[in-house]
């Protein structure tokens, strides 16, 4: 039996944390007629019902000779006053009781069908099944409206002379229905959940009980779910003991009703203290079973695979034991409250072997476009927002729209780690958690393995030491908030939006020889995605990269560096995804101070990681920079020359760089995981940019050689820096309105008519590049680049607004809003067309059908 705090909630509890700052008063009760919501000490933290003379002074009562409990009285020239004070109390404390009963009827209302139907032929829930979820729900209904009637009239005809105490007597000696009802609560919680996953008639039910509102109330009626019901009686179990500290605050010793209301304090308080004594959270051990005391040494948020789905986990490592905790959720106004959903001593723990993985579930990954797609979502609302926030009277949009960012932030910070954590009881379960890099796999790893090191004795938990271990858990975290953007104080920096060019120069630190290499990390949308990746510089200790990279932000905050030693090892391939595992020698983060990476100059850094030294030089370049097209000022090169001259000079359909770009792409990296999407070393193709511009002879030679990552980001590169994009400023708004039309036939007609208007050598490029990608999204299970990558990766470069263009739209500030505002709208452009039919060039000239409108 758990033990009830003054704030009515089993203290210790699967509901509840040790410390959580509970406001008692969220019903409409606030003690002292005090206005709901506006309690002077609604913060103050109580483990358990204290009858010391410390208390806080609301709940302190002085003993008289007897040992009763006794209030103080207020002066004589404040009786009228007192009384006029124990009227609000009693006032509010009804309104309070009228808000319980309607959620005691709304439990009741559907237990009576489920009754019937249990003993029909089409049963919803057996009646065994009612008695426990339902178990005690009417009688307290029925004590509770029985109180409501006989308190209403006194309050309506009140004066100095009507007594209210034999009503809270009688109350307080029901209390022990309120006791049965605590004891099978957490039995009722479990079943209703089981129904529910069983039953999807009582899943419709219990998700949505209506509730009246009260009588004087606009809201006829409100929704709520069974589980924030049934919490309801836990909830309450104490108001009766609050309300009366302050009733005897307000009556005079001399009054009727002081020595009924005194009586029923006793009852209450007796009640309470019987309770506690059952489990005292004062003789709880809160240490290791060596004595030593148990500290928290790391916390964070995972998603844990769990019965073949995701959930989001709060995840806590103590100096002698993993524990895996659930978010629960609240009613508005609570504090978040913690369940235990399993621990594992470290002294049993280990991390599964390979062998071990077949038993595993497998992962399951959602289409990369989907997660791109929320992306852009999240992008436009992000936009939105900052619109609504500068609009009069705009803010209540813009909360509106936070809440749905959050969902969409939420679903994504559930749905993007695909990097398997598996961890392992020697004496029972296993467990998978997914995480978005190595960085972290790595970091809980170490930190395990460090505490694992110590003599480290095997530990089981009571069932209150857990409770005690769970609620604990409130106070000593240190990851507050879910990593998503709408948890962040809006004066947080939003982080950088542009191109961050890194050059990994070098390496020192090694105790041996070893084929080592680099990857290169950045946060987005919450999680940390790798972008790019260096050579493996083999059998060295002292690694000499020299290799500079362009990584896209995206509102990114930090960096990640972490070093590998190469495995050629085939024996040691993951069965996790088929990909041998490369040994992390050492891992680092530097924090993108705006103020220091965006300079002109190149910022250079050292990295130290396990006693190992990664120097490195960053800069970056805003997204409003990059959006501008530079036109070369060598019209005798291919780079930033107008594609028509290019084509012309060489009497060609197609660019050279092009064709022979995809050529070498297509015979040797079509396979290549994230191909187009992982950068190539910027060195590597400013040499290549080099070449082609003064048409080298060894071009192809280079080609064969080049690391293709560098091929493919040259490539794009050609695409960027076009004087005008490849589908022209000209078409750009038509393409913005043809992709926004609805009716499949009038879409097609645009579309179609749109690329028939682009110029032939713009027109030939681009169904060369179409077909090329399509090529390579054929080979997505092998690549992991869907037509939705490439037309994320490759859509914004074709496609973007002409600087005169953009500064037509007032509402539109900078260079990144414009990204934000329309680049879901460029990739929807470039994967239209990745999805239709071959288009011949021939046909499509060809073709006689006429969008109606001038473009």
């Amino acid at each position: 039996m758990e033990p009830l705090s003054a704030h009515g909630l089993p203290r210790l509890s699967w509901i509840d944390t040790l410390y959580s700052n509970f406001n008692y008063n969220t019903d409409g009760y606030d003690g002292d007629g005090v206005e709901d919501g506006k309690s002077q000490d609604s913060s103050e933290t109580l483990p358990y019902i204290d009858e010391s003379p410390t208390m806080s002074p609301q709940l302190c009562v002085s003993q008289g000779p007897d040992g009763e409990a006794v209030s103080p009285s207020p002066l004589e020239g404040d009786v009228e006053k007192g009384l006029e004070m124990k009227k609000l109390v009693l006032s509010g404390f009804l309104a309070s009781e009228e808000i319980y009963i309607n959620q005691l009827e709304a439990l009741v209302l559907p237990m009576r069908p489920l009754k019937a139907a249990a003993t029909s032929s089409q049963p919803v829930l057996t009646m065994q099944q009612i008695e426990t979820i339902f178990y005690k729900v009417q009688d307290i209904f029925e004590i509770h409206k029985e109180f409501y009637d006989a308190l209403l009239p006194s309050i309506q005809r009140w004066d100095e002379k009507v007594t209210v105490g034999h009503l809270f007597q009688k109350l307080a000696s029901q209390l022990g229905v309120y006791k049965a009802f605590v004891d099978n609560y957490k039995n009722a919680l479990e079943t209703a959940e089981k129904c529910s996953q069983a039953n999807i008639q009582f899943q419709k039910i219990s998700e949505t009980v209506r509730v009246k509102g009260p009588k004087d109330s606009k809201d006829s009626s409100t929704k709520s779910s069974m589980e924030d019901l049934l919490y309801k009686p836990i909830d309450r179990v104490t108001r009766s003991t609050l309300v009366l500290h302050d009733l005897l605050k307000h009556t005079p010793k001399d009054h009727p009703d002081f020595p009924l209301l005194q009586d029923a304090l006793r009852i209450s308080q007796n009640f309470l203290s019987s309770i506690n004594e059952e489990i005292d959270p004062r003789r709880t051990a809160v240490t290791t079973p060596k004595g030593e005391a148990r500290q928290l040494v790391k916390d964070g948020f995972l998603v844990e695979l769990s019965e073949s789905s995701r959930k989001l986990r709060h995840v806590f490592l103590f100096t002698d034991l993993l524990l895996c905790a659930k978010m629960k959720k609240t009613a508005v106004g609570r504090h978040q409250q913690y369940e235990c959903k399993w621990y594992i001593p470290l002294a049993d723990l280990t991390f599964q072997t390979l062998d071990d993985s077949d038993s595993c579930p497998s992962i399951q990954v959602l289409p990369e476009h989907e997660i791109e797609e929320m992306k852009m979502k999240i992008s436009v609302l992000k936009n939105e927002i900052q619109k609504e926030k500068k609009a009069p009277k705009g803010q209540s949009r813009a909360e509106r729209l936070r809440k749905k960012m959050n969902e969409q932030e939420s679903w994504l910070l559930l749905h993007s780690p695909t990097i398997p954590f598996r961890i392992h009881n020697k004496h029972g379960k296993s467990y998978l958690f997914l995480l978005s890099s190595d960085y972290e796999r790595a970091e809980w790893k170490e930190s395990i393995q460090k505490l694992q090191k110590k003599d480290l004795q095997a530990c089981v938990l009571t069932s209150v030491e857990l409770q005690v271990l769970t609620s604990s858990c409130f106070k000593l975290r240190t990851v507050h908030n879910i990593p998503v953007t709408t948890n962040k104080d809006d004066e947080e920096t939003p982080g950088l939006y542009g191109f961050l060019h890194v050059i990994v120069r070098s390496a020192t630190g090694f105790k041996e020889s070893a084929n080592l290499y680099c990857t290169l990390e950045v946060d987005s949308f919450g999680y940390f995605v790798s972008k790019a990746k260096t050579r493996v510089f083999r059998d060295t200790a002292e690694p000499q990269w020299n290799e500079e990279f362009e990584i896209e932000l995206e509102g990114s905050q930090y960096l990640r560096i972490l070093c590998y030693e190469k495995c050629f090892d085939k024996s040691m391939l993951n069965k996790d995804d088929n990909e041998i595992v490369d040994k992390i020698m050492g891992k680092g983060q530097v924090q993108l101070d705006p103020q220091t990476v965006q300079s002109k100059n190149w910022h250079m850094d050292v990295i130290e990681m396990n006693g190992i030294k990664v120097e490195f030089s960053m800069k970056f370049t805003s997204r409003d920079l990059s959006l501008k097209r530079t036109p070369s000022k060598k019209q005798s090169g291919v780079f930033g020359v107008k594609i028509n001259v290019v084509t012309k000079r060489e009497r060609s359909k197609v660019p050279y760089i092009v064709r022979q770009c995809i050529e070498e792409v297509e015979k040797r990296g079509i396979d290549e995981v994230g191909i187009y999407r992982i950068s190539g070393v910027a060195t590597d193709i400013q040499a290549l940019k080099l070449a082609f511009d003064t048409n080298t002879k060894d071009i192809l030679v280079m080609l064969s050689d080049m690391d293709i990552n560098a091929i493919a980001g040259t490539l794009k590169l050609y695409f960027r820096e076009l004087p005008e994009p490849l589908l022209t400023d000209r078409l750009y708004p038509a393409f913005m309105e043809g992709i926004a039309l609805s009716d499949p036939a009038a879409k097609e007609n645009c579309m179609m008519h749109l690329l028939r208007s682009l110029p032939d050598p713009n027109l030939m490029t681009f169904l060369t590049l179409l077909e090329h990608l399509k090529r390579v999204a054929e080979k997505e299970p092998v690549n992991k680049m869907s037509l939705h990558n490439l037309a994320t990766v490759f859509g914004p470069t074709l496609l973007r607004p002409s600087e005169s263009e953009s500064a037509k739209g007032q509402h539109i500030t900078c260079a990144s809003d414009i990204w934000s505002h329309d680049v879901m709208a460029q990739v929807q452009v470039l994967l239209y067309y990745l999805q239709h039919p071959p288009i011949s060039f021939a046909e499509l000239k060809r073709n006689t059908l006429y969008f109606s409108t001038d473009v």
